[in-house]
């Protein structure tokens, strides 16, 4: 019996977050709105040169604030993953508990939970700075086939394809979803994963019901110069597509529908987790049978509104913002 939505297959980090200047940025020799893989000496030397100054916490991890997004918004939700015995690993699952999805993540003795420093500066550009930590020992071991054949879908983020273990373990969760008849949704996840990851990426995006992707990705992954270009190419490949294009809106293919979808505008604060928002909200709606344009509106205001604030998570209330966005959408 499937009973569970959506369930996430990606990382475990606690998300950390810290104002910082371009000139602190520039010292610490990482790229401006990238991610850089690091191990976990480097991340606490990172932290300790910030010093005292005040970090936002939170559970996280790009698939991990999808299902998080979806579940907010009413959805039944559930993540697999891996944490260390420590105290980020204990506040990640006691998070998850709260906000009632479930979690299928050993807690490794002797091993530290991944991290993510996002450091966000003054033009409101975020540069993450990531310890995968544990989650490089996430095998195929820790998929649960109940957990696949419970259901409906499973969404697996890109990042999980930079190490072995992380790619052998993402084939494993594809083959029990083909078995259960369990859907495929899978996120891009950032342009890098495209470029240097790209023949795992393709592989897994056999397997896809619904791609994910931005103006980046989707024109690396189609080899394509535009994101028009790009997205006719993916929807010749792929069932289902999101194309997001930041301020120029999103491109939408969901069950032979194309649509397009306007950006809300909105002062940008904070662009960390505007992607997941987008795709746990537009998850929410097109898997509870709302139209995939009224789906992206959601998804495109609800990305708006993090952009608009620090966090990745949405701070109003999220069943006010499901239910006003849906109802004026179905007016238009």
């Amino acid at each position: 019996m499937k009973n569970i939505l959506l369930t996430g297959v990606g990382n475990a980090l606690v998300d950390l977050e810290y104002r910082v200047t371009d000139i602190e940025l520039e010292n610490f020799g990482v790229t401006k709105g990238s991610m850089t893989l690091t191990d976990t000496s480097r991340q606490h030397e990172m932290i300790d040169a910030l010093g005292d100054r005040e970090a936002h916490r939170c559970s996280g991890g790009s698939a991990a604030n999808s299902i998080i997004a979806f579940a907010q918004f009413g959805g039944s939700g559930a993540y697999c993953s891996l944490l260390g015995a420590d105290s980020f690993g204990d506040f990640y699952a006691s998070e998850f508990k709260d906000l009632g999805i479930v979690l299928a993540a050993d807690q490794v003795k002797g091993a530290s939970t991944g991290s993510c420093l996002v450091l966000i500066t003054p033009d409101s550009e975020r540069t993450l700075n990531t310890t995968l930590a544990v989650n490089t020992e996430f095998t195929q071991s820790h998929i649960s086939e109940e957990l696949i054949k419970a259901s409906e879908w499973i969404y697996i983020e890109g990042y999980k394809l930079t190490d072995d273990n992380g790619s052998d373990a993402v084939d494993h969760a594809l083959f029990y979803a083909k078995k259960h008849g369990t859907n495929v949704a899978v996120s891009c996840s950032d342009g890098f994963i495209v470029n240097v990851f790209g023949d795992r990426l393709r592989n897994v995006l056999k397997s896809a019901d619904l791609v994910f992707c931005n103006e980046t990705e989707g024109t690396a992954l189609a080899q394509a110069e535009t994101a028009e270009e790009a997205y006719r190419h993916l929807i010749d490949r792929y069932p289902n597509v999101v194309l997001t294009a930041g301020v120029h809106g999103s491109r939408v293919r969901w069950n032979g529908l194309d649509v397009e979808v306007p950006a809300y505008k909105i002062q940008p604060i904070d662009t960390t987790g505007a992607g997941d928002m987008f795709a746990g909200a537009f998850l929410y709606g097109v898997l509870h049978r709302h139209h995939p344009e009224h789906s992206g509106r959601l998804a495109s205001y609800a990305a708006a509104q993090v952009v608009g604030q620090y966090g990745a998570r949405l701070k109003a209330d999220h069943i006010e913002v499901r239910n006003s966005v849906l109802i004026s959408a179905s007016t238009v």
